[in-house]
């Protein structure tokens, strides 16, 4: 398949409902999304910059998850809520353990 025809085909989870309890720890699943990301980042040698800097390996979002915008925040939330519903979708459940 050519780079310039693909379309992006995710697999349909609008109809998976979160228990109310998945939806109360998506918080703290997206806080640790974050830890891991900036982690990486700067195990490569990445550091914070008010821009992002490919060459010089700066970025904006490399500061503690409360200091982060909504708007990097929400991503990460949505990857974390995604990930869930495609788990439910494939038949997994998650459990608490006492």
């Amino acid at each position: 398949m050519s780079k310039d025809k693909y379309i992006p085909q995710p697999v349909d989870i609008s109809d998976v409902i979160l228990p109310d309890d998945i939806t109360e720890i998506a918080e703290q699943i997206a806080r640790n999304v974050h830890e891991v990301w900036a982690k990486s980042r700067i195990d490569q040698g990445w550091k914070y910059g008010e821009q992002r800097d490919d060459d010089k390996k700066t970025h904006p979002c490399l500061v503690p998850y409360d200091e982060l915008p909504e708007s990097e925040k929400d991503y990460d939330r949505d990857t974390c809520i995604n990930t869930i519903k495609m788990m439910m979708k494939l038949g997994f459940r998650m459990t608490r353990e006492s």
